[in-house]
């Protein structure tokens, strides 16, 4: 009798838990190692929002797209969802910014034959970089990309980046680090890594974000998400899924 009323306590209490907790929504992209649905715990930053969110005793359900219509569908109000991840900061009136989710060191990857010599930012100049339509990249460097002094190619995802700095297509591209290493543990980009190598200078050791919609509710949905957030460890989720060795890529 005491083992049913205990079971049945803990059922009515679950209910009432259900009931109360509310679901953020969020976008996100195929980003490994910080995002993606098949990877574990949906990547890294996926896992540090989840951890956060679930401090608060509410629920985190993210939904996968390319990046331009994970960044539009965020910022629609016709939309069911409140913003998305993960971002870096950057000038915006239509977003709100979580704090800090773990940071992203962005470099550049060359050819180990044909290494990228630059002291100042400037230097680049002379040469062609590739990087990813619609990713921030830095301020510095997105200003001269718009003026036209820094030459650049865009294309839709870092792997394709890869190709074309192994290929001799373009002199560098734009990554993230963790991105580069990652990828380039994958069986059918493996055979690139002996060409490539990460350039001696970072452009930054960036911060990642949950961008929230710069409404009522997704300001209160950031400040939640605040309060939660600084209840986790966030250097220990992230190292945890940053630098597993296995292969998580999607089958191609």
């Amino acid at each position: 009798m005491v083992r049913w009323l205990f079971w049945l306590f803990g059922c009515v209490f679950s209910l009432i838990s259900c009931v109360n907790a509310d679901t953020l929504k969020l976008t996100s992209l195929l980003w490994p190692p910080y995002s993606g649905q098949q990877l574990p715990q949906q990547g890294a930053s996926i896992a540090v929002a989840r951890a956060a969110i679930e401090r608060m005793d509410q629920q985190l359900a993210v939904d996968f797209y390319p990046w331009s219509r994970a960044v539009k569908l965020a910022g629609s109000a016709k939309s069911d969802y409140i913003g998305y991840l993960p971002e870096y900061y950057f000038e915006t009136d239509k977003f709100v910014f979580s704090k800090s989710i773990g940071a992203s060191p962005l470099g550049i990857v060359e050819q180990k034959s044909h290494p990228i010599s630059w002291q100042h930012l400037e230097d680049l100049n002379r040469y062609t970089l590739g990087v990813v339509k619609d990713y921030v990249n830095t301020d510095a460097l997105d200003l001269m990309i718009r003026t036209g002094a820094q030459p650049v190619e865009a294309v839709t995802s870092d792997e394709q980046n890869i190709r074309k700095v192994a290929a001799g297509r373009v002199d560098g591209a734009v990554i993230d680090i963790n991105v580069l290493h990652y990828l380039l543990k994958q069986p059918h980009l493996q055979p690139l890594a002996e060409k490539l190598q990460v350039n001696r200078q970072l452009l930054a050791n960036k911060q990642l974000y949950v961008a929230f919609r710069n409404t009522d509710e997704g300001r209160r949905w950031r400040d939640l998400f605040d309060q939660g957030l600084a209840k986790v460890d966030i250097d220990n989720i992230m190292g945890e899924l940053l630098f597993q060795e296995e292969s998580q890529l999607p089958p191609r």
